[in-house]
């Protein structure tokens, strides 16, 4: 059954379009292999970085990987790949993602590209989000990938349930991201029980943050202390996918939206994120 409707209202930041649904289809999802969720217990922790630098990382190694940002109030991560001015077309099937880089082994979907000015910010309530997460499920046309790394918001919201809701069965698992404080792991323990509740398998655990990498020197000093979210691997019995450090060449390249993983590929930061991602695979 085809369903034509407008998508939001005229009061929304978001382009008035009109957009076809297919409703309780799973087509375009056919077709991706793996699908991981990557979560954080707060705000400010890097998730989105991580999100952005694992997909990357999947791409570089030969991949094929789609970036689906459901982190509809703070969509950061067009604007770390270099492509916030970009914009999204339909066609027969759907919404057609855009590609990241020219092999195309990197696509990415995104609120930030439907708003009508980048800095508009998108004020709705509970259902209105969970219809545009249903939306990015079931009309972005991704074709053939070996994973899609879903950006989350932080905490437990209704985007989270709308993501768990649309993906029901086609998750392997969730990544939590964490900072080494105390604080930054307390909250984590809250995401831990969260997936537990909501039974979404835990992948594992990233420490970013984890030690400041000066960028003359190399050596790693410990602002931030080191080693909480190992311990809480360990005492919540899920696996430890490692550390990834403050980098000041990383946050550049985020701010410029250039691919660390080509600008710097001899970095130890780079050598956290590849050892993090072959875990990964070899979980897969």
């Amino acid at each position: 059954m085809i369903l034509w409707y407008h998508l939001p209202c005229a009061s929304s930041p978001v382009r008035e379009q009109l957009i076809f649904v297919i409703s309780t289809r799973m087509e375009n999802l056919d077709l991706v292999r793996h699908v991981i969720i990557v979560l954080s217990g707060k705000g400010g922790v890097g998730k989105s970085t991580v999100a952005s630098q694992l997909a990357l990382a999947l791409s570089y190694a030969g991949k094929k990987v789609g970036i689906l940002d459901v982190d509809l109030c703070g969509p950061s991560i067009p604007h770390m790949l270099g492509m916030q001015d970009a914009t999204v077309h339909q066609c027969d099937d759907g919404w057609v993602p855009i590609y990241v880089d020219q092999s195309q082994n990197l696509s990415l979907m995104s609120i930030g590209f439907l708003l009508s000015h980048k800095d508009d910010p998108v004020v709705w309530r509970g259902p209105k989000k969970n219809g545009m997460i249903k939306q990015f499920v079931n009309d972005v046309v991704w074709d053939e990938l070996d994973y899609l790394v879903v950006d989350t918001p932080p905490g437990t919201s209704d985007e989270h349930l709308a993501i768990l809701e649309n993906l029901k069965g086609k998750i392997d698992g969730a990544i939590l991201v964490t900072t080494p404080q105390a604080v930054a792991i307390a909250d984590v323990r809250r995401e831990l029980t969260f997936c537990r509740k909501t039974k979404l398998p835990v992948i594992g655990i990233i420490e970013n943050m984890s030690g400041y990498v000066c960028p003359h020197c190399s050596e790693c000093s410990l602002i931030f202390s080191q080693g909480g979210g190992e311990m809480l691997a360990k005492d919540e019995n899920v696996p430890f996918l490692g550390r990834v450090p403050l980098d000041p060449q990383l946050t550049r390249c985020l701010e410029k939206g250039e691919s660390f993983v080509k600008s710097f590929p001899k970095s130890a930061t780079l050598d956290a994120i590849q050892s993090i991602v072959e875990k990964i695979v070899s979980e897969s």
